[in-house]
């Protein structure tokens, strides 16, 4: 009887002190190494209020924006030795900011830009659906390998939601400028798009220097934008 009773107290013990804990900081982890994933969220959601205030320049920035944060925030984290916790919460975090960024954001600009249609609705939420799918497929893989091996990932399976952030501003630079004459173009990007998200083609992850490709494209392009709109478009 004495051993179960100092058995309960080092046991309450225990309890009180990790309350202690969980009360001494925040749920989650504010390190270097999740910011961009941060930043890149509320990015995205700056753009969805743009595009609800029918500001549609605004909101490609925006995504564009988010488009960078995501595609350095794996670099910076790398730079870092982290547990198997803050590993498996940077799996997590990534793929819901992805979720907002280039899933909920593409998807209210193809509903706000082709005047809330019911069409353009149900391509918008299957589309995000295509999105949600394969961010979580990717998360099972993501950990499995992980358990397996600690080299960075050489491949994605399915097209990454990330390339939404590089056509949509390419399609609405065209669609602006007269080049696409018909808002069908959108759905029908989203259409594209959602079935490259579900199919299980394999493709090279970019490098460095394939990523900063990929950024002077997003500067060719807010460089267009500048050039055929003004100033006052940005």
């Amino acid at each position: 009887m004495v051993y179960i009773g100092i058995q309960y107290y080092i046991w309450i013990d225990k309890i009180k002190e990790s309350r202690y804990e969980m009360k001494k900081k925040l749920i989650g982890y504010y390190d270097y190494t999740v910011i961009l994933t941060y930043c890149g969220m509320l990015f995205a959601f700056c753009g969805i209020m743009r595009e609800i205030g029918s500001d549609y320049w605004g909101a490609i920035i925006f995504l564009l924006l988010a488009g960078v944060c995501d595609m350095f925030d794996g670099t910076v984290a790398a730079t870092k030795k982290r547990e198997d916790s803050e590993k498996k919460f940077g799996i997590q975090i990534d793929s819901l900011s992805d979720l907002i960024s280039f899933g909920v954001l593409p998807s209210v600009f193809v509903y706000m830009i082709s005047d809330k249609s019911i069409f353009s609705g149900m391509i918008a939420a299957l589309f995000v659906l295509c999105a949600l799918i394969r961010l979580a497929y990717f998360n099972v893989l993501e950990e499995e390998r992980q358990k397996v091996t600690t080299e960075c990932r050489k491949s994605y399976l399915g097209v990454p939601v990330t390339t939404i952030a590089v056509i949509l501003p390419l399609i609405w630079l065209l669609y602006d400028y007269k080049l696409l004459r018909n808002r069908i173009c959108f759905p029908l990007l989203l259409v594209i798009m959602g079935v490259g998200y579900l199919l299980p083609i394999e493709i090279k992850k970019p490098k460095l220097i394939g990523k900063i490709l990929i950024v002077i494209v997003g500067l060719f392009e807010v460089i267009g934008m500048i050039f055929f709109m003004g100033w006052d478009a940005v």
